[in-house]
């Protein structure tokens, strides 16, 4: 069974991927053209754009097949059919938080808001808010949605989303910082040295 915080934390995941689209509609309009751009990735950038996606349809219905599937179940070694109400309800929290953030930034970038990686395609750099303290807080939101929901409703499925998901985040956050620095140049080469990557490490180092 799916505890009841498992199915809020699936919730929150399906809330956010409707409000994920809903802004990618918004920026669209904002900036006069498409900003969902994994129809033109090539090589890695295209594996990439399947992983994202691959990484959420795990975890919102990788549990659900699961649940119907009572064989899968028995083979799965994070799967319990006890719930244990402190995880779940740190997952759920975690889930909640990582949504908000994800989201909050997604808008935060207005006009300037990308779905994939082209050169053509870049807007002007945002680096205030939650920009300021990461220079990928979206992508920072949605492992943090991702990792909830996996500790919400613990199984193969959504662990596997939790891991794809960083992989396929890491490979294209380096292609953005490989097309951003050759066409913002300066400003974007001074946040990139103010800025971590993910988030900072308590005292002076950053995690870039």
């Amino acid at each position: 069974m799916i505890p009841a915080l498992g199915w809020s934390a699936l919730a929150v995941l399906l809330l956010y991927l409707m409000l994920f689209v809903w802004g990618g509609v918004m920026a669209t309009r904002a900036c006069g053209r498409s900003i969902w751009l994994f129809g033109r990735a090539q090589g890695r950038d295209r594996l990439a754009a399947i992983g994202f996606r691959a990484a959420f349809g795990l975890a919102a219905l990788g549990p659900l097949v699961w649940l119907g599937l009572p064989e899968l179940r028995a083979l799965d070694p994070f799967w319990t059919d006890q719930a244990t109400p402190i995880i779940g309800f740190g997952g759920h929290l975690l889930a909640v938080l990582g949504a908000m953030i994800a989201f909050a930034a997604q808008m935060a970038m207005g006009a300037s808001w990308r779905v994939g990686v082209d050169p053509s395609a870049t807007g002007r750099l945002v680096s205030g808010g939650l920009h300021g303290i990461s220079r990928n807080p979206t992508f920072m939101g949605q492992l943090m949605l991702l990792a909830g929901v996996a500790l919400a409703v613990p199984s193969v499925p959504a662990v596997t989303a939790v891991l794809l998901f960083w992989m396929c985040a890491n490979a294209q956050i380096r292609s953005e910082e490989r097309i951003l620095e050759k066409m913002l140049g300066a400003p974007y080469l001074s946040y990139k040295a103010r800025v971590p990557r993910w988030i900072a490490r308590p005292g002076p180092r950053i995690l870039t």
